[in-house]
């Protein structure tokens, strides 16, 4: 399985209208979850964040918000932000824009957000141009890889701290696939940005 860790200057140039980091003048992170709620990895990543009194952002998919509402409003009542990440975790290489726009309008009668996360990145030019109507494009800097069954949880604690800067959005993922690599890594990822004086905030909604 091929993937960066570090997302590339180029893609970042070849898809500059979509958000890949924020200023790195302010000590903070932003840690992203997709693809929840789930009932055992939401839960957790709400207590551990609550723990470090730290803030993240939610990337939900519609139907699981359907399945696990009471999990959704605790990620809101909790002051995290959630984002649109489809309703049934649609790939937008595969599939025809009217479709994946249809999909994402489905997923927003239940996720009142402007912020949205395209499954696995991927997504087309015309489908960007579309979305960038209502929708600030969200992407990552650092990819923590928890979703790699082949590699450790120690593996994904230094995929993430080793790159790790001021300004950095960091993908989790709370799902059960994830389950054993994020929930090992978040807590550590969490204790190194104490240590460092990084504050870790929410993505403006706004």
């Amino acid at each position: 399985m091929f993937y960066f860790t570090k997302t590339p200057a180029f893609l970042k140039t070849l898809y500059k209208s979509c958000i890949w980091n924020f200023s790195p003048a302010a000590p903070v992170v932003y840690l992203t979850f997709d693809d929840g709620p789930h009932p055992k990895a939401t839960p957790f990543v709400l207590e551990t964040l609550k723990k470090y009194e730290a803030k993240g952002t939610f990337f939900c998919i519609g139907k699981n918000v359907v399945d696990h509402p009471d999990i959704y409003q605790q990620i809101l009542l909790q002051g995290h932000a959630v984002g649109n990440h489809t309703h049934n975790h649609l790939n937008g290489w595969k599939s025809p824009t009217d479709k994946y726009l249809a999909n994402i309008r489905e997923a927003a009668k239940y996720i009142r957000s402007n912020l949205f996360r395209p499954p696995y990145g991927r997504i087309s030019p015309f489908q960007i141009r579309e979305l960038k109507q209502d929708y600030k494009i969200i992407m990552w800097d650092i990819l923590s890889a928890d979703f790699d069954k082949e590699i450790t949880g120690e593996q994904c604690v230094q995929n993430v701290v080793f790159k790790l800067q001021p300004g950095s959005i960091v993908v989790f993922h709370d799902s059960e696939k994830a389950w054993d690599r994020m929930s090992y890594t978040l807590p550590r990822v969490l204790e190194h940005c104490k240590r460092q004086g990084w504050r870790c905030e929410a993505i403006p909604m706004s």
